[in-house]
């Protein structure tokens, strides 16, 4: 409906411009003859008037709508990025997904504006234009045309380069936020290395790049009004040769010949309209080819919450299965990350995942909860195959703490919360921070649960690995999967972690990541992983009598653990060194 008015007042608009200089004909004559100019004078000012009011209404219906589109497409880009796989997401940037959601979404609402009333109106105008101008003298109209056809294809191949160039601009722009983001995320790195100058200068570098790239856009723009305006100088020199013969012969009057040169000024406008709303479109076109691109690709599978039911757990059936699971981050022609790998997680308890640094104990939690599917093998989560859940359904089945603790830009209250289907109360909240040690920190902060974390106001490390803790512990989820939830915490905080810990074993599956002995040695069922293979299995004393490896990894630890005093200067809880 919007768009249908829009359409309405810019043809009323234009018909109130294609009016005047007939009114002005109208004048010419009237004192020509002596006759009263009131009412021509009074309809063209009406006509004038009329044009400017329903073009201003036109223009502000067709950027509502353009601003509506651009909301519903930034909804839909971002709501699909986030259905996307890790790998895929990682793969495109950051940068290069926030460049499209702001200057790609600007440029495609020239789809809008332009493609869809402006650039046909724009045309539509010219027919007019030259129909009425035919009517008064077809020979001028025919030298008008010669003269802004031979600027139309100067412009044609210069439109042609337009696009291009655009297409070059978005990608500089995303490559630019792209490398600003991870600097921003690296800051305190970066300064402490006081790389400052270094990291300046590679993004310099980079805004180089797009400056060049923008300068050669901005050079190709500025020739289409010049050329535009040179073929308006010739056909108005063309015209009033023309013209001047013309009435000479007595075939055109001075009447006619006045508006016709009034049409002919009117006519640029629309002609320029039409070559520079090519030129937007032309950017509009490419940057919906970048959304295109970026739309095509695959979200997550059954990522839709209402795609299909979800499966109900077996209740005697383990938590998860692994059974013979491989995966590649090259995919199935690279070399395998995880190879083999097959174990059990009991239903209730702590299940200890060990190993060197890059054996693949994170990739395996990843798997387990389908960041990325595993090339073979299968995976089995209460008593059902993997693939068989939905992912909304599976993940709300699985509590994940991360080896950043991730937070969410918001507040504490809403990084307790999330995930939950429903919001917890206040005593449950304040409950679990103090499982965790945390409530007397939060009470501190300016709006305690209340604060926004991320901007003006963050915790630190340790604060936050609490913080996600205790999420985890306020979950509803059946498996806890915990990925290093010690590697920040000092002795006392440990302990806390360890009653955590022995109060989600009581009723669900934890799955630990760890390297600290004094876990390894309270888990129920421990894995070892080597290379990305499980190399033995089963309970630490019986892994401490027969695996050699296993044995040199525990005694490393308890060693490193004795040798270092719990962060913060808390007293140490290490074991002794020759565990048993």
């Amino acid at each position: 409906m919007q768009l249908v008015l829009a359409l309405l007042l810019a043809l009323a608009s234009t018909a109130g411009t294609l009016a005047v200089p007939l009114l002005v004909k109208d004048v010419i004559g009237a004192f020509a003859r002596d006759e009263p100019v009131a009412r021509p004078v009074l309809l063209m000012a009406g006509a004038a008037l009329g044009a400017a009011v329903t073009s201003a209404g036109s223009g502000y219906l067709l950027a509502r709508l353009g601003e509506q589109m651009i909301l519903r497409l930034r909804r839909r880009v971002m709501e699909h990025t986030l259905r996307l796989p890790l790998n895929t997401v990682r793969a495109q940037g950051p940068g290069n997904l926030v460049a499209r959601i702001t200057s790609d979404a600007m440029l495609l609402r020239a789809v809008v504006e332009v493609g869809v009333v402006q650039l046909p109106l724009a045309v539509v105008t010219i027919i007019a234009t030259l129909l009425v101008m035919g009517l008064l003298d077809w020979l001028l109209v025919l030298i008008t045309i010669a003269s802004f056809a031979m600027a139309g294809a100067a412009i044609a191949y210069v439109l042609i380069r337009v696009k291009r160039n655009v297409v070059e601009q978005q990608t500089a722009i995303g490559d630019l936020a792209q490398r600003f983001t991870a600097h921003i995320a690296a800051l305190t790195t970066i300064k402490a290395y006081r790389s400052e100058r270094e990291a300046a200068a590679r993004l310099g570098d980079d805004a180089a790049r797009l400056t060049g790239t923008s300068l050669t856009g901005a050079r190709l723009q500025s020739l289409i009004s010049p050329v535009m305006g040179l073929g308006q100088q010739i056909a108005l020199i063309a015209v009033m040769v023309g013209g001047g013969a013309r009435m000479a012969d007595g075939k055109l009057s001075t009447s006619d010949f006045a508006a016709f040169l009034l049409y002919l000024l009117q006519l640029v406008s629309p002609v320029t309209m039409a070559m520079t709303s090519v030129g937007r479109l032309q950017a509009g076109l490419a940057a919906r080819m970048r959304f295109d691109e970026l739309l095509s690709l695959p979200a997550e599978a059954d990522a839709d919450p209402t795609h299909k039911l979800a499966p109900v757990p077996v209740a005697d059936a383990p938590a998860v299965v692994l059974d013979d699971v491989s995966y590649s981050y090259g995919g199935p022609g690279g070399p395998p990350t995880v190879s083999g790998v097959t174990f059990t997680v009991p239903r209730t308890g702590l299940t200890a995942v060990v190993g060197p640094s890059g054996a693949g104990k994170t990739t395996t939690l990843g798997l387990i909860e389908r960041f990325m599917s595993p090339i073979s093998g299968r995976i089995e989560i209460l008593g059902h195959d993997g693939e068989k859940w939905p992912l909304h359904a599976l993940r709300g089945r699985i509590a994940y703490v991360d080896q950043q603790f991730t937070l969410l830009e918001g507040t504490v209250r809403e990084n307790l919360e999330l995930g939950r289907s429903a919001p917890a109360e206040d005593g449950a909240l304040v409950a679990a921070m103090e499982a965790v040690g945390l409530s007397q920190d939060v009470a501190a902060l300016p709006d305690g649960m209340n604060t926004v974390l991320g901007r003006e106001y963050d915790i630190s490390g340790g604060q936050r690995q609490r913080l996600a803790l205790a999420r985890a512990l306020l979950s509803e989820s059946e498996i806890v999967l915990l990925d290093e939830p010690t590697s920040q915490l000092d002795g006392v905080n440990e302990q806390r972690f360890r009653g955590v810990v022995d109060e989600l074993v009581a009723d669900r599956a934890v799955v630990v990541v760890a390297h600290r002995f004094s876990t390894i040695r309270r888990a129920d069922h421990v894995v070892l992983v080597e290379k990305g293979t499980v190399t033995d299995s089963g309970r630490h004393q019986e892994l401490m009598g027969r695996c050699v490896s296993y044995r040199e990894l525990v005694m490393t630890q308890a060693y490193a653990e004795e040798a270092s005093p719990a962060g913060d200067g808390a007293p140490s809880s290490s074991p002794s060194p020759v565990p048993h």
